[in-house]
């Protein structure tokens, strides 16, 4: 039996490299991390579980978007600095270092 999997779709199951002879499928798995003094959970969070050694990684696209939710800069627009407004170079003048 042989799985169709298109090149755009991630695939559905991955080899257990921990114990090498599982299989680790798309579960979901409580997710508990450190975020300074507290302690965060996150249940129902997307994992690769082996289903002979229990082995988890959690989906790296799912961890992306949680650490840009946690982020406390998020949201936080960029200021750029504003120049003063003071004489214009001349064309001897090298430019500021």
């Amino acid at each position: 039996m042989t799985e169709n999997i298109s090149p755009t779709e991630p695939p559905t199951i991955q080899p257990c490299m921990h114990c090498q002879g599982g299989r680790k499928r798309l579960k979901t798995a409580t997710l508990m991390t450190w975020l300074g003094d507290d302690l965060i959970t996150v249940p129902n969070f997307p994992a690769w579980i082996c289903d002979i050694c229990g082995h988890r990684n959690y989906d790296t696209q799912a961890l992306a978007q949680l650490s840009l939710m946690l982020n406390p800069d998020a949201g936080t627009p960029i200021q750029t600095p504003v120049k003063p407004a003071g004489k214009k170079p001349t064309a001897n003048t090298p430019p500021p270092a």
